[in-house]
Parts: structure tokens; sequence; C-alpha cells
């Protein structure tokens, strides 16, 4: 976009900049802001709806706060696209969540005005109470301002409540903003979300309110020791004239609110009237997820990250997949499906992710026996062990990064108790452009030390429908079945389900001179590399997919360890504690000592960029993989 096009946007390189503008200028600004990120957004996807309702909050906080001396600490990095913009990185926004360009997420590595990770949500308000406590006891940062901006969902995360309960409890200066927009990536589930819906703070309660605060004020009483009185005195007017208690002020939060977030110019009055009021306190906001896009408006789920879209038609570009394979979620959700109409003890939960993890297939038929828990994600475990502690059977599909934050309820509510519960594990492995916070690399290594859980991967869609069929018999204990993101490898993948025996791993290919043991589908991968190594070599190389990373398969590994002197193991997950490491395990423990290398993902975080580009990086593409092949035949 052109400079004539952005007049006031292409002078603020950073927000020092913005601040020098006129408060009748902030409204111009907005627009300018929401149409650069929907230009560009619409050619290099990432989340769209959340920032385009966090446009005018973000303009005001930055408006009236001194960043980056002052902390913004977000919650959700989808909310944080125009606070990106805004802070010295429009001019290289276009390599947004692209190889070696701009993290999706606001990130402290890449500026100092992200002064936080965020990348899962509800962690916003724990770490921003952290650092206006350390603000207020350092000499040299007294005046330090902490904001946690939390929305698009967050606020039904368990870790948001453990913060709320605390910032009432000690001396901070905390401001919270609640983005209110009603919906996560799917609508909003719980209490909270109900709650949030029926607030109310009426007109007169806010002028009576504010009377008596410039009356105290002018009188010189609002003090550290009148403010407890006078917070008394607000929420009693507040109880008489809104009839409803306010859970933030029970909490010992003040709250301010709810007021229009897209009202820049209003938000900027009362932020400045609040920011120095010594205390925690809540400022309310509600706002419309993907404000100001007709489309991204009426249709928030479909807009949240998009793709590709026309932004002058409002039409999304998907590419075509007839003939081509499924996606390994959708497999999982017409499965659970199928499994269902015939099991009435099957019931489907997730943690706010139904699209995401194709879950919603189920729910368009069976509502009732599908529950979307909202971001909770330790609830959706515990709640999945109740559920088959009663004799249910319960599918809990989380993505493998948010299983991470259940690690505890995995194993005192589910293991301990060896309980029927399925976790479907979405997104294992590598996953693209969200980068570090979102890839799938630790849930083999973190489960396999688990006693009473199944740890299992399936080589494509055939495989993952019965080890599906497998679990949901209710016999084995607590059942982890990890699989990839994006598309799989059968395009006719309805095949016929059958019991896998638990623990057992197949040969797919004979060879004499290297074995590859593959977990999972990046045995795709490995069977193409081990096709173009055994072609320049001249040598054969057997191929067994394992199946099971916990029990590994024994028998299967005597075999191999005794026919087989070299050896490559190849997961998409870390290697420290892996797979490779399970094999490892065995043959030590059994006396063997083959030459083996591990293929995995190495002990550092990896970036974003497209899958392709990282598994390349990582060698662990199928030229990485072939050359680890021939460095070995030839050894």
């Amino acid at each position: 976009m052109h400079d004539n096009a952005q007049p006031l946007l292409s002078k603020i390189n950073i927000p020092a900049d913005l601040r020098k503008l006129k408060l009748d200028s902030l409204p111009q600004l907005c627009d300018e802001v929401r149409q650069f990120i929907i230009d560009e957004l619409s050619h290099n996807p990432g989340h769209l709806a959340a920032s385009l309702g966090t446009v005018e909050l973000t303009v005001a906080l930055h408006y009236v706060f001194n960043t980056p001396y002052d902390r913004l600490v977000w919650d959700v990095g989808h909310q944080a696209y125009g606070h990106k913009i805004l802070t010295g990185r429009r001019e290289c926004f276009h390599t947004n969540r692209k190889y070696k360009g701009l993290c999706g997420f606001p990130n402290p590595a890449e500026s100092e005005y992200d002064a936080f990770i965020a990348g899962h949500a509800s962690n916003s308000i724990s770490a921003a109470l952290g650092m206006s406590i350390a603000s207020l006891q350092s000499e040299e940062h007294k005046d330090r301002q902490v904001i946690a901006i939390i929305g698009d969902g967050a606020l039904s995360g368990g870790l948001a409540f453990e913060g709320l309960n605390n910032t009432g409890t000690y001396p901070n200066n905390l401001l919270i903003i609640l983005n209110d927009n009603h919906i996560a990536i799917d609508p909003i589930k719980g209490g909270m979300s109900q709650y949030l819906l029926n607030i109310t703070t009426s007109k007169t309660y806010n002028r009576v309110r504010y009377e008596l605060y410039r009356f105290f004020r002018k009188m010189g009483l609002i003090n550290e020791q009148g403010k407890a009185k006078i917070q008394r005195i607000t929420n009693m007017i507040k109880s008489t004239l809104a009839r409803q208690n306010n859970i933030f002020e029970a909490m010992n939060i003040r709250y301010f609110g709810p007021i229009d977030g897209h009202d820049v110019k209003d938000m900027v009055r009362i932020i400045k009237d609040i920011k120095d009021f010594t205390g925690p306190k809540v400022l309310h906001c509600i706002t419309t997820k993907g404000k100001g896009y007709k489309p991204a408006e009426e249709c928030a789920t479909e807009w949240h990250a998009p793709g590709l879209f026309d932004k002058d038609t409002g039409k999304r570009i998907v590419k075509k997949t007839n003939g081509r394979p499924p996606h390994f979620q959708d497999v999982f959700g017409y499965t659970l499906l199928e499994l269902a109409r015939t099991n009435r003890d099957i019931l489907g939960i997730t943690p706010a992710m139904p699209s995401g993890s194709s879950l919603n297939i189920m729910m368009g038929e069976m509502p009732n026996r599908c529950f979307d828990v909202g971001i909770a994600e330790g609830h959706a475990v515990t709640f999945s062990a109740g559920l088959a502690k009663e004799g249910k059977i319960p599918f809990c599909t989380i993505y493998s990064t948010f299983l991470q934050r259940a690690y505890d309820n995995i194993i005192h509510d589910v293991a301990i108790q060896n309980l029927p519960v399925v976790l479907c594990i979405d997104r294992a492995g590598v996953v693209g452009a969200d980068g570090a916070t979102h890839h799938g690399a630790f849930d083999i290594a973190y489960l396999r030390c688990i006693p009473n859980i199944i740890v299992s991967a399936p080589y494509n869609e055939s495989e993952l429908r019965s080890l599906m069929y497998t679990a949901s018999t209710g016999k084995y204990g607590a059942f982890a079945i990890r699989y990839p993101r994006g598309t799989g490898f059968l395009v006719d993948w309805e095949t016929p389900m059958e019991e896998i025996p638990i623990g057992t791993g197949r040969c797919l290919k004979t060879g004499n001179d290297l074995a590859v043991l593959s977990l999972g589908a990046i045995g795709n991968t490995a069977a193409e590399a081990i096709v173009h190594a055994e072609r320049q070599s001249g040598k054969t190389v057997a191929h067994f997919d394992m199946r099971f990373a916990k029990p590994i398969d024994e028998k299967l590994l005597h075999e191999i360890a005794s026919s087989h002197k070299k050896i490559i193991t190849v997961e998409d997950g870390v290697v420290e504690g892996g797979f490779g490491s399970a094999v490892l395990e065995f043959l030590s423990d059994n006396g063997f000592s083959p030459e083996i290398r591990r293929i995995g993902i190495p002990d550092r975080f990896v970036e974003h960029g497209s899958p392709a580009e990282l598994y390349a990086e990582l060698g662990m593409d199928e030229a990485g993989i072939r050359k680890e092949l021939l460095e070995m035949l030839e050894e």
C-alpha cells in the first residue's frame, strides 16, 4: 500500500510517533491500520478476525502508555497484529509467519515492545502481575505501568482465574484489559462467558461513581488509607443500581465498564482517567471480532485464520481437494462419528477447538454427546477421567502443544487410576507457521515415561481408523493416538477398521544392509528416502513401522537387532527422550550394540516457517533422511 493511502500510518515507525498525533486523528489511524491488516493478510495468510477487533484498543494503549517502558502483555497473540504494525514492524510485516520472518505472536526475542511470549492462551494476567509487583519493588521502575490484554476466549482458562485470584491479594497496580468479543476460534462455552454477556453497568451507576471519584479527588481523599472505604461505597452503589454483584470487585479488583472497544477517543479518555489509580483494576471492553470487514464480522470462526482471500469480494480462495487425501483431523472426526453410531458410550471432548480438531463433525449429529469445555486443557482431561470412571469412553481431542498444559491431569487423574481415556493428539510434530509455541514436539517424550498409558502413532489414515477402533473397546486404559497436521496419504481412506494388537509393529519392507524404524506418518517420507537411497547405493534397506512408542514391540526389536548391525530411527518429535531413545534403551538393556542414528527434532526450539522449509532445515525431509541413509550405508 502506498503512503498516500495511509497518510498517518506511513509516518508511524514507533509508538512515540503515534503519541504526537492529535486525539481527533486516531479514528482515521485506526481505519488505516485495519485496512493494512486486511490488505496484507489477503495474500499472506494469518490470524485476521481477532486482530481486526483490537485495532482501537491497540491504538489507545500505545497512545496513553509510554511503551516499551510501560509493559503491554498480550494474551493470545492472535490479537496483536496491530501492535506489531505500530511498533516498528510495518515495513517487514509481509514476512509475518514466514520462514526467517516475523513471528505470528508477540515474542520478546523479536522486539522490545513484546513484553512476554503469547502463543498459548490465559497466561497474561499471571505474567503481568509478576511484572507489576517486580516494578513496585524496584527503585528504578516504581512508576512502570503494566497492562495485561486478555480476550479471544482466554478468560475461560484456569490459569487466568488463578492469576485473578492472586491479583487481589498483593499490592500491585496492574491494569487488566478484558477484550470481550464473546468468541475464541469457536463460540465460547462456559459460565464465565455467560456472566460477561449478562454483566450490567448502568449509566446511572457510571455517572454517580465518576462524580464520586471527582469529588474525592478534589477533596484529596483518594489515597491508600481511603481507597478501601471508597471502593466499598462504590460497590454498594453498583449492587443497588445495577442489581448485580461483580466477580472482579469481589476479588478486590476495581472494575470499569463495559465500554465500547471501538470508540478509540473514549477509550483514550477512560484509560487516562484510571491508569494512575493505585491497586489492580479491570477495564471491560466490548469488541467485535472481525470488526470493519463484513465477511469476518458475520462469520468470525471461518475468518479466524481464513487463508488466502479476495479482499474486495470477501471470498476465500480455497484450493480444490478433489481426488486428494483428506486432512488427518477430518479422518478423526468422521471416524469418531462412525464409531459413536455403534457405541453409545463414546463421547467427544475438546478444549475450545471443535472446528480445528473436527469434533464438530460429531457435534452436528450428536450435540448431546460432545463437550466443548473452553480453553481449559487440564479440565478437559480430568473431565474425561470422570466420564471414564463411570463407564463412558471419552475421546479427548487436543492439539499436542496444548496437551502439555494438562500433564499433571494425565498422570494424577487418568494414568494412576488406569482409566480408558482416549487422547487424540492432533497437530503432533512440526506444524509450520505458528512456530515454537505450537510445534507438537514433546508428546512422545513426556507421555512414554508415564505408567498405564499406551502411546501410538498411525502411519496413515487407515491405521488411524484402526487405532481409534482399538481404543474404543475400552480394554486398555489410557490410550494416546498422535497424528500430524495436514493431509494424509490415502484418497480411499474409509477402510475397514480392525483391532490392532497393542505394542506391535510391522515390517513394510525387507532389506539386509540397514534397518529403518519409523513411528507415525513421517514413515511415509522415510519410505521415499529408502527408495532413492537403494537406487544410489545398490544396497537394500529394511523398513519397519513400529506404530507404538509404548509399549514398544520388543519381539520385533529382538529380530531387528539380531539381523541388522545398522539401525536408523525416524520420528516427528524430539530425539531427547523420544521414540529413538526408547529403541536405544531396549538395545542397551538387552545387550545389543548396533550402530544407530536417530532422526527427529533436535534439542532446540524450532522457529516458524512452512513445514517443508522446517523439515528441510531439520534434516527430516526426504533429502535429509536419504542423506543419513547413504552415509550409514557407505560406512
